[in-house]
């Protein structure tokens, strides 16, 4: 006696196949989208993205903040009011002591214009100040001081000079900065097209599960007709029944991995959970084909790894010159000349100033450090050592890499073509197979075959594409150019501050 299914248990299978699909999709509005939608979502709405704007956003202020280290400075500054009354002790001639009371207001304004020398490390600075003194008590009345301009400047001789080496060191960090967002932005094509794929691998798996559980269900009858005539053994229609079984298990499987696929794709370009989304599968793609030296030219022009690496190297060399500069003679030039004037009255205070000048300079000479200075030149010496060490295998490492991408991918096109002509051998042989079952030309199991092997070709064809698309935008990450309209890829970066 065979043991198949009844009509209850078909009837519960298609039942539960009915009701996965229904509240996943009905009432649900559908988005269809584009490869190149999704990447243009992607690079406009993903977290990903938006991230990565802000961080070229603090590199792009941090550029502003040291270009304006260049730029005159205008500050005002004052004290409104400043009051004293106190006993101060003062020392007389003949060596004894007298306090004093001091009962006194005072009010001041000041203007004062900076400039930074960036070729010396100096500053230069003009001031203008007014000072008005008012005395309470048996001595009172008014005094002001003014200092109408003095102008003067302020040099470190044989010292660390901050700024020549920030003017070398800075437009590296934004020009890196520049170059990793772009790299970034082509990061997060690759990653879209990742999760493209795998929602289009999943609409596949789950419309080949919905088209193998059809067909096993009207290939599980026709095996119950030949067998009730003795045209096929009991272990032919057991093994149909068991590939109708599994055909509905299947379809409820690719339901799940597709809703887990969406969700995927949906957070990453920031979509809404009140859409459905749907995928259409590309069809076409670039043929290019690239050369070594080309391509290894361009990423070590445009790659932000090569900026790196020269600014790493411009850092150690900024290290041992500081480590050098602090370890030996230091001398500090002060110098001004300038204006003043004292009066009882406002007005007079500005008539026939006297002249005033003013000179200072500072020396350190280390006389005994214990070998601290030399100690300090010989650590910032070794560090520099060690990252020209890793530059240098870094950049073999770096054209290695390269040289490795450049043969993956002109090997792409080949496999897609390859698998584009699988698939389609594979789903003729599959159509021919059923049909030589229908006729009862071979067995069961042949058939199973061409179907597993019609739908893994179907799989390795959308792998394929997907390989290809993530291989083209890695590429374009690694070279920051424009493989299909071959110039550089170039961002609006005014727009990203706004």
């Amino acid at each position: 006696m065979i043991t198949s299914l009844s009509n209850l248990q078909k009837g519960l299978i298609a039942f539960i196949f009915i009701a996965i699909q229904f509240p996943l999709t009905a009432q649900t509005p559908v988005n269809k989208f584009t490869l190149d939608e999704v990447i243009t979502m992607a690079r406009e709405n993903s977290p990903q993205a938006i991230l990565s704007k802000h961080q070229f956003r603090a590199a792009y202020w941090e550029n502003r903040t040291f270009k304006a280290e260049y730029l005159p400075s205008l500050t005002l500054n004052g004290t409104f009011p400043d009051f004293n009354r106190r006993l101060n002790r003062y020392r007389l001639l003949n060596g004894t002591d007298s306090l004093v009371e001091v009962n006194l207001n005072t009010t001041s304004l000041g203007l004062t214009l900076n400039q930074n020398i960036g070729l010396t490390g100096g500053r230069i600075f003009a001031q203008s100040n007014l000072e008005r003194a008012d005395y309470f008590g048996a001595n009172s009345g008014t005094n002001y001081l003014s200092v109408p301009v003095v102008i003067g400047f302020t040099q470190p001789i044989f010292g660390f000079n901050r700024l020549k080496w920030q003017n070398r060191i800075e437009p590296l960090k934004y020009l890196e900065a520049k170059k990793t967002y772009i790299e970034s932005m082509e990061g997060i094509s690759a990653e879209a097209v990742r999760l493209f794929f795998d929602l289009i691998l999943a609409q596949q798996n789950l419309k080949t599960a919905k088209l193998n559980f059809a067909n096993t269900d009207t290939l599980f009858q026709i095996a119950k007709g030949r067998y009730n005539i003795g045209t096929i053994a009991e272990n032919e229609l057991l093994q149909m029944e068991l590939s109708y079984l599994n055909s509905g298990s299947s379809v409820n499987e690719a339901e799940v991995d597709l809703q887990l696929k969406k969700f995927r794709i949906k957070s990453f370009l920031g979509l809404n959970d009140q859409y459905d989304v749907e995928l259409s599968i590309p069809d076409d793609f670039p043929r290019i084909e690239l050369k070594y030296p080309e391509v290894l030219q361009l990423a070590k022009s445009n790659n932000p790894k090569m900026v790196q690496l020269e600014r790493r190297l411009t850092e150690s060399d900024m290290n041992v010159a500081q480590a050098k500069a602090e370890r030996g003679f230091k001398m500090n030039l002060d110098a001004s000349y300038g204006l003043t004037q004292q009066a009882k009255t406002l007005p007079d205070v500005y008539i026939d100033p006297l002249d005033q000048q003013g000179l200072k300079i500072g020396v350190t000479v280390p006389i005994l450090d214990w070998g601290l200075g030399r100690g300090k030149v010989k650590m910032a010496q070794s560090s520099r050592e060690v990252v020209r060490t890793n530059i240098q295998q870094s950049l073999v490492d770096f054209e290695q890499d390269v040289f490795l991408k450049v043969m993956q991918f002109n090997m792409q096109d080949d496999q897609l073509l390859l698998a584009a002509k699988a698939d389609a051998i594979s789903q003729s042989r599959y159509h021919v197979t059923k049909e030589r079952f229908l006729i009862g030309k071979i067995d069961v199991l042949d058939l199973n075959i061409a179907q597993s092997e019609r739908d893994a070709a179907k799989d390795r064809y959308i792998a394929a594409m997907r390989n290809f698309w993530m291989f083209y935008f890695n590429m374009r990450k690694l070279t920051l150019y424009d493989l299909t309209n071959g110039k550089p890829i170039d961002v609006d970066f005014e727009m990203l501050i706004k």
